[in-house]
């Protein structure tokens, strides 16, 4: 597997280590020691370690050029399988590696070199050997191996292997010379020293990133200005676009793996070319990162230009959404794999934190639910960006719909932030999808209107209606729809087909001055609020009288009567 790979193949495994710590530590086992009598637990005595370091080959690697660059080489001498070498004072034989690696000596990177105790079994050697580097001779490439032991209190160790430490005096006299050190006068290359190097040796570290990052440019210009006569003819921009700004990090991605050639090339000390090795690599992931973060920033870009063209607007939504997601994960990537540049162990240190993996899960509970609330926002599209909606109390135009919450800009010309969780879960109002506006006027009619005008007036409102290139025909209704306490009561029900509100209300300000003429021309008008008053005589209360009384007033009458037959003149 090359290093890139195997990057790549940590990166997931932390990534899974992060969902399965939760879930291992619920189900580890209540006791996992032994009894002390009185009914607590003891937990088992830790294995031992070596002190070292030099349980796994990156370890051992590390350890060396340690204490190489500390010039401590009796402990870089504890690193070397001596057990073939009888007689071969340790420190003269590392003192000896350090020199051939210095020369023409290659030794892996972190990300390549196995962090596990047992080695990378996938190499195709020996269970108990490791490939940690090579070195350049006359003849070719000679691979330096270590080889895992059995060390003190019983723990495996890894050592430069007794074959490797065999073959050192023939490495040393066929090893090719070093640039740097033909160059260099004796003080910049043995006498003064930084971080474990000669000082010569840092300046050609500098001297070599100018040239190289210079060379990198003057290539990577000449081939954009290649493709950029290319496809002068075919008026295409998008792609002159991507390139000119991915060009600074394609020449440091390109300038950081150039570099770390460059420098094995020159004969650069191991211990520079090791501290630069995180540098490069860190730099390599930034870089590759950076690349792209603009292609992502190009895509998104293109998707957005297609989708505006074809009119599916609801997809910008999805398409931020997605940009920000891949950014968020980019951003992930470059943290695990720059400090897995530096040494860090992240796989351990984020699978310890599983111990506390419940606690972390209900606190994040919030977070994730919001991060469900955005991709349920994305998938359903009830709304996007730019659509005028009403969330229970809260009115606004959507203006941008994140990982998180959603903000709105409310007709008061705030901005209301709401979780994208508590949105999901609300009733959704989206007027910006209407594809017809309603028409719904109830017009309040004197009650002095006669029905003949009434048909009159509704056929003429219908005609308005039908005759509106504006409005649908169906259905373009007017009708009396009762008798109301103050007035006659028509309705009128109709859509307005127009393009926003704006011109709605254009639309109906029309319609309603028209329909006000129509109500004037047909001898009628609109009812205000009243009450009819009715004023009559109270006759009172019927008191019934005496008997004598009553005689007297039945005489009266019946005189009365006689009187007017007598008075009234004869019918012929």
């Amino acid at each position: 597997m090359t290093s890139t790979a195997r990057a790549l193949l940590r990166v997931l495994i932390i990534v899974a280590a992060i969902f399965a710590a939760g879930p291992s530590v619920a189900q580890m086992p209540a006791t996992n020691g032994s009894s002390n009598g009185n009914g607590t637990t003891t937990a088992p005595p830790p294995a031992p370690t070596d002190p070292l370091g030099r349980e796994t080959p990156a370890g051992m690697v590390a350890g060396f050029i340690d204490a190489a660059a500390e010039q401590n080489y009796d402990k870089a001498a504890q690193y070397l399988d001596l057990s073939n070498e009888k007689g071969a004072w340790g420190p003269s034989v590392a003192q000896q590696l350090q020199r051939i690696l210095d020369r023409g000596g290659v030794v892996y990177s972190r990300l390549r070199l196995s962090s596990e105790p047992q080695g990378d079994q996938d190499d195709g050697l020996a269970p108990d050997q490791e490939k940690f580097g090579l070195v350049r001779t006359d003849h070719g490439t000679v691979d330096l191996l270590a080889q895992r032991v059995d060390g003190k209190d019983g723990v495996k160790i890894w050592l430069v292997s007794a074959r490797t430490v065999s073959e050192l005096p023939e490495l040393s006299r066929t090893v090719v010379s070093s640039w740097v050190d033909r160059l260099l006068p004796y003080a910049l290359r043995d006498e003064y020293r930084i971080a474990g190097a000669p000082v010569g040796h840092w300046l050609a570290v500098l001297v070599l990133a100018v040239l190289v990052y210079g060379l990198i440019w003057l290539i990577t210009a000449a081939l954009g200005l290649v493709l950029f006569r290319l496809r002068k003819s075919s008026g295409d921009s998008r792609i002159r676009r991507v390139l000119s700004a991915s060009a600074l990090p394609v020449r440091l991605f390109l300038t950081a793996w150039a570099l770390r050639v460059a420098m094995v090339m020159a004969g650069v000390a191991i211990v520079a070319r090791q501290h630069m090795s995180g540098v490069t690599e860190l730099l390599g992931w930034v870089a590759l990162s950076w690349i792209i973060w603009r292609v992502v920033d190009a895509l998104a870009a293109f998707a957005i230009d297609r989708m505006t063209l074809r009119g599916r607007l609801s997809m910008l939504s999805a398409v931020t959404f997605i940009r920000r997601s891949v950014k968020f994960a980019i951003i992930a990537f470059a943290i695990i794999a720059g400090l897995n540049a530096f040494g860090y162990n992240v796989t351990a240190g984020l699978a310890a934190l599983g111990i506390g993996g419940i606690a972390i899960a209900l606190g994040a509970q919030k977070t994730i639910e919001h991060l469900v609330g955005s991709l349920t926002l994305v998938t359903d599209q009830p709304m996007r960006v730019g659509d005028f909606c009403k969330f229970g109390e809260t009115m606004g135009t959507i203006e941008d719909i994140g990982m998180r919450s959603t903000r709105i800009r409310t007709l008061d010309r705030t901005v209301v932030t709401v979780p994208n969780g508590q949105l999901a879960a609300v009733q959704i109002e989206n007027y910006s999808r209407r594809d017809k506006f309603w028409f719904h006027p109830i017009l309040d009619l004197r009650y002095e209107t006669t029905p003949a005008q009434i048909r009159a007036l509704t056929a003429s409102i219908r005609d308005l209606l039908l005759d509106h290139p504006n409005v649908d025909n169906d259905p373009a209704r007017v009708r009396l729809i009762g008798l109301g306490a103050v007035s006659l009561k028509v309705e009128i029900f109709a859509y307005i087909h127009a393009v926003g509100m704006d011109d709605f209300l254009e639309i109906q300000e029309q319609l309603i001055l028209r329909i006000m003429e129509l109500v004037e021309e047909a001898g009628s008008g609109f009812a205000f609020p009243s009450q009819t008053v009715y004023v009559a005589r109270d006759k009172g209360v019927a008191v019934p009288k005496p008997a004598q009384d009553a005689d007297s007033e039945a005489q009266a009458d019946s005189q009365d009567g006689a009187a007017t037959r007598s008075a009234a003149p004869e019918r012929v």
